[in-house]
């Protein structure tokens, strides 16, 4: 691990202050609270995570955390909401509409690499969720409607590229998806394991870039009409 990537283990939810910054309104307690509790549940997972270092982290108070948020529990499902907004968001931004099928496909690859590569804490929150059995995002509302965006218009990509004659007929775009995001799920969500006993180098700038060279090499192979 670079020393480069020590600042990402922080969620990036909160605009800094500035000198002239008015008094702490409800708003942004809630968005230092959330990104405290982000930092804590992808550190200590959700047994070992305490509302009291949120507060600490937050400059807040637990009674505050308590009135915003109600229990840990149900702290931890607004954080786990969260981690799926921000990822979707990013995606939202790249406008792949704009772009050709193919170029379309390695600009979703590498916002995916680099969006796990630089918040280590959202592969995290994902392990302890499934070490949950999926029991807290199972019971989320509305997570289909936010997945959703991320099916359609990577089912808009494939169609034009297999329409276009670039692509093969009768991509699933799920399967896609879960194709490229396993690429780089394996291998930065077990950085410290296998830069111990394959590579020192792993998770570095220079090696995701080789990495993202061998997704796209593999994925448009596959999906290039013969």
């Amino acid at each position: 691990m670079t020393s480069g990537q020590k600042g990402r283990d922080i969620p990036r939810t909160v605009e800094p202050r500035t000198a002239k910054a008015p008094k702490r309104d409800a708003e942004r307690t809630k968005k230092e609270i959330l990104a405290a509790a982000m930092t804590e549940f992808a550190e200590y997972g959700d047994t070992g995570a305490r509302i009291d270092r949120i507060a600490e982290r937050a400059g807040s108070n637990k009674a505050m955390i308590y009135s915003y948020f109600g229990n840990k529990e149900e702290l931890y499902a607004v954080v786990l909401r969260e981690a799926y907004l921000q990822i979707r968001e990013g995606e939202r931004k790249l406008d792949l509409a704009k772009l050709d099928p193919k170029s379309a496909i390695v600009e979703l690859l590498r916002f995916t690499a680099y969006h796990f590569r630089d918040n280590p804490w959202f592969l995290r929150l994902l392990n302890t969720e499934n070490q949950r059995r999926g029991q807290t995002i199972r019971q989320l509302d509305g997570l289909a409607e936010l997945n959703s965006p991320l099916v359609e218009f990577l089912r808009e990509i494939l169609l034009r590229g297999e329409k276009s004659g670039v692509f093969r007929k009768g991509v699933d775009p799920v399967e896609i998806y879960l194709s490229i995001a396993s690429l780089f799920y394996f291998p930065l969500s077990n950085t410290y394991t296998l830069s111990i006993v394959f590579d020192p180098d792993i998770g570095s700038d220079a090696w995701l870039e080789k990495r993202i060279r061998q997704a796209e090499d593999m994925i448009l192979k596959y999906l290039i009409a013969d």
